[in-house]
């Protein structure tokens, strides 16, 4: 029988032991000690097992080695080969008191005589806490011939070049020390409050239990007053040993992270990935200190001491064109007078000698201020002339580009920019007034002249014409510019967000290459095309294709505000030949056709190429684009952030394939292969890619474009890449007898009912074909495997409000999708399905399921 002495806790893991101390604290060296641990070592020699390594886990303050439990858990669930020895420091947790002021270097020390005694052996994993953290490394940077990994939770090492933490401010006070830290619970019940979400009362009482008087919390005061907050403080030297020690470590290293940790925030995180650059890293989002607590943390810790060398051994796709810069076509142009770049509002025009140019001048410019090679610089600047040449000039430099646009809305977009962490941020005013609102890390400059009350109100240090001026007058000296690796990171663009929080897609030089070559084989996008880019990201790959780039008179942010007026507007300015624009763009272009007048109609119609990407494009709306530009031929190539494009289609290959279940999207552009992992009869993919058609399952894309991994999101990357050497996109969908991919709807979506799987587009489709019916959602409402199919949809006219259908709409609705082998359960209206902000496309079916599982369970229905 299994008895737990704690929750989580079983009894044999619970071990106390004597140590003598080494330490010299008050001239106690040679005094013995005794030491709580939680130890499974008896358990695996109950099991006959033998430990391939120890995991030496060391909590920080106010904590103890309960903190640690899941790891036990995982181990001894999983029938593991691996010890875990989870620590109670002296004075902490279930160790003795010892009546001593112990300091940094006396704890380091002390967790060196308990291994000791222990007999932790070689194959060490560190694994530390708070200020569990650097205890651990200074343990590792001393024993680096036993030391095989390190893992960090929420930690910091000072100095970090930053402040104490206000919260430790006030703990350490003269005034709050004694009756928040000892006398008082309080530094205790505030940490524990930071759980998100909360701890269950079970869970808080044993956090609480060795700390039930001012004697037991003697540790816990002790470790604030050893917080060494200035230099003269008796521990800062030691905590700058390690510090320094600690960029010589070679081993792997993990970092779990909270970023909404309001004592160890992002900006400490940042400085431990500088001080140890071949960190793993994973930012869950939502959690905060007790990150351990509010996730998982244990299943991927294990996985990646089982797996952390697969990613560098895969092989990835390898592009058939000899490697050229992005910066070739503009550097091979510096005599070229014609149109490079033009901005509508207000009217502005580039040539390509003068976008090269300013590009050098800012290059120069962001380097005499500090840019570097490497350093993440974010650009909150609309598409334009002066967002090209920002990019051009990082790249240059061979700075890392932030694109994290507006259309994610301010939440979104500051969790990204936090996320990435740049080390500058150029902006807008608007955009610098959210950073200063909102402590969006990075140095500041702005796109345009500022008062110097706004100016220093808004934290600007430089703008951009002062870069100019400083690249302007070094223009004379040879330029010190560097070419860059092709392997090293270039840019860092964000998803839509649409199916969770955005993430970050890096990009190499070389991937970035690619993707401009696969662009331009696939679409013959040469020198001397003009390109209408209605989408923010293709303000990257102008320059690059050589093509003369202009963005419309519209709200990036919002692509609904694309007119056909605006967009002619845009054609007429650089006598375009190619137009990319989103569906909902193109939605809103259509509505509005009647406005244009016959020149701008004999504009459009020069242009002989169209792209729409970023949601499904009905037939029957694809086919009135084509009326708008008629020499045009229209494409819809499926693609996303990680990998743009992946396949093609036109809109003659729509009408040959026909229907069918999903949305056919065409086959594979230049370079790509696409592959089907198939999914079991409850919607999960399985890990072998295949090529037969007709079966369904998630779409893999294998191409030299595909983004080099997910910023500081390393469960997600090693998910997404877990078949070695493809991209698993998460979306579903199948192959047909001509190769052509038909995707069905997302992965998460897909339906797991009683009768197997069901993904949603062919049910959606079949809504949608309904008379007075508008965009359609199938969701899944009940436990998995028991789903009941439900339809939330929009109506022509458009709902007044949200509730059930009609009868008769509910019976027309059942009957169409049956067609399709589905069973509709119920059929919900709305006025509006809730999108994504930047395509204004692509429908929250997870949220729309919780609203619709809430919605039928009785009571008031709310807008979802």
């Amino acid at each position: 029988m299994v008895t737990e002495i704690f929750p989580g806790v079983k009894e044999i893991y619970s071990k106390y032991l004597d140590v003598p101390s080494t330490s010299e604290v008050d001239g106690s060296k040679g005094a013995t000690y005794r030491w709580h641990v939680l130890d499974n070592a008896a358990e695996l020699a109950e099991r006959g097992i033998t430990p391939v390594g120890t995991l030496l886990c060391v909590h920080g303050n106010p904590t103890w080695s309960y903190l640690w439990r899941s790891l036990l858990n995982h181990v001894s669930e999983n029938n593991l080969a691996w010890r875990i020895v989870a620590v109670d420091q002296l004075d902490m947790g279930f160790s003795e008191r010892t009546g001593k002021f112990r300091r940094l270097a006396d704890r380091v020390n002390d967790l060196e005589d308990l291994a000791e005694a222990l007999e932790i052996g070689d194959n060490v994993t560190t694994v530390g806490h708070d200020w569990g953290g650097i205890i651990s490394l200074g343990w590792a940077v001393s024993h680096q011939d036993r030391l095989a990994n390190v893992v960090l939770t929420n930690t910091a090492i000072h100095p970090a070049g930053f402040e104490l933490p206000s919260a430790l401010k006030l703990a350490s006070h003269p005034a709050v020390h004694g009756w928040g830290t000892k006398t008082t619970p309080a530094f205790l019940k505030v940490t524990h409050s930071l759980a998100q979400p909360a701890l269950a009362p079970e869970i808080r009482n044993a956090f609480m239990a060795p700390y039930t008087n001012a004697e037991a919390r003697d540790g816990v005061a002790n470790f604030v007053a050893d917080i060494p907050f200035d230099d003269s403080h008796p521990s800062r030297g030691a905590l700058n040993d390690i510090s320094e020690a600690v960029r010589t470590l070679r081993v792997p290293v993990l970092m779990l992270w909270g970023p909404k940790d309001p004592v160890f925030s992002d900006r400490y995180l940042r400085d431990l990935i500088w001080r140890l650059p071949q960190a793993q890293v994973h930012r869950f989002e939502g959690a905060s200190h007790l990150v351990g607590e509010d996730r998982d943390i244990a299943s991927p810790i294990f996985r990646w001491l089982a797996n952390r060398d697969d990613a560098a051994g895969a092989e990835r796709a390898q592009s058939a064109n000899d490697y050229q810069p992005m910066l070739a076509e503009l550097d091979s142009r510096v005599s070229d007078h014609s149109p490079a770049v033009v901005d509508i509002h207000p009217p502005r025009t580039l040539s390509w000698s003068q976008l090269g140019q300013r590009v050098n001048f800012l290059a120069a410019g962001l380097q005499h201020i500090g840019v570097k090679p490497g350093d993440r610089v974010n650009l909150l600047v609309p598409p334009g002339i002066e967002l090209t040449s920002l990019i051009y000039a990082c790249l240059r430099l061979g700075a890392v580009i932030v694109v994290a646009d507006a259309g994610l809305g301010t939440k979104g977009l500051g969790r990204a920019i936090k996320g990435a962490g740049p080390s500058f941020l150029i902006g807008i005013d608007r955009a610098l007034s959210g950073a200063r609102l909102l402590n969006w890390p990075g140095i500041k400059i702005a796109v345009s002249n500022l008062s110097s009350t706004k100016r220093k109100l808004l934290g600007v240090s430089h703008t951009l014409e002062e870069l100019l001026e400083i690249g302007e007058q070094q223009s004379g000296a040879a330029p010190n510019f560097v070419a860059a690796d092709p392997d090293a990171d270039a840019a860092i663009l964000f998803t839509s967000g649409s199916t969770g929080p955005a993430k970050g897609a890096v990009y190499t030089h070389r991937q970035l290459a690619a993707m401009r070559d696969t662009l331009r084989e696939t679409y013959d996008l040469k020198a001397g095309s003009g390109l209408v880019a209605g989408f923010a990201p293709f303000a990257l790959l102008g320059p690059a294709l050589g093509a003369t780039s202009v963005t419309p008179d519209m709200d990036v942010t919002a692509p609904r505000t694309l007119t056909a007026s605006a967009l002619a507007e845009a054609a007429t300015a650089i006598n375009a030949t190619a137009v990319f624009a989103s569906p909902a763009a193109l939605a809103n272009v259509l509505e509005t056709a009647s406005e244009l007048n016959t020149a701008q109609r004999k504009k459009l119609a020069a242009v002989s190429l169209l792209l729409s990407a970023g949601a499904p494009i009905p037939e029957p709306l694809l086919a009135k684009v084509q009326d708008l530009v008629p020499n045009a031929q229209v494409h819809t190539p499926y693609g996303m952030t990680e990998a743009l494009p992946v396949t093609d289609i036109d809109l003659a290959g729509i009408r040959e394939a026909g229907n069918g279940n999903g949305v056919c999207v065409g086959t594979a552009v230049a370079g790509a292969t696409v592959a089907i992992a198939p999914i079991d009869a409850l919607g999960v993919a399985g890990d072998r890619p295949q090529y037969t058609p007709g079966v369904t399952g998630e779409i893999l894309v294998r191409a030299p474009h595909v983004k080099d991994r997910y910023d500081r999101l390393w469960i997600t990357e090693s998910a997404s890449s877990s078949i070695a050497g493809w991209h698993r996109t998460g979306d579903v969908g199948h192959l047909d007898e001509n190769s052509r991919l038909w995707v069905e709807g997302r992965l998460i979506h897909v339906l797991s009912t009683a009768t197997g799987a069901i993904t949603p587009v062919a049910a959606e489709n079949a809504v949608q074909s309904v008379a007075g019916a508008g965009r359609a959602a199938l969701v899944g409402v009940g436990p998995a495997g028991t789903q009941a199919a439900v339809v939330v949809m929009e109506t022509i006219p458009p709902a007044r409000k949200a509730g059930p259908a009609s009868t008769v709409l509910t019976a027309k609705i059942r009957e169409a999708v049956a067609a399709t082998g589905t069973e509709v359960a119920a059929v919900l209206v709305v006025p509006t399905l809730p999108t994504d902000i930047r395509h204004n496309s692509k429908i929250d079916r997870a949220a729309l399921a919780q609203w619709a599982s809430t919605s039928l369970a009785g009571g008031r229905i709310r807008k979802p």
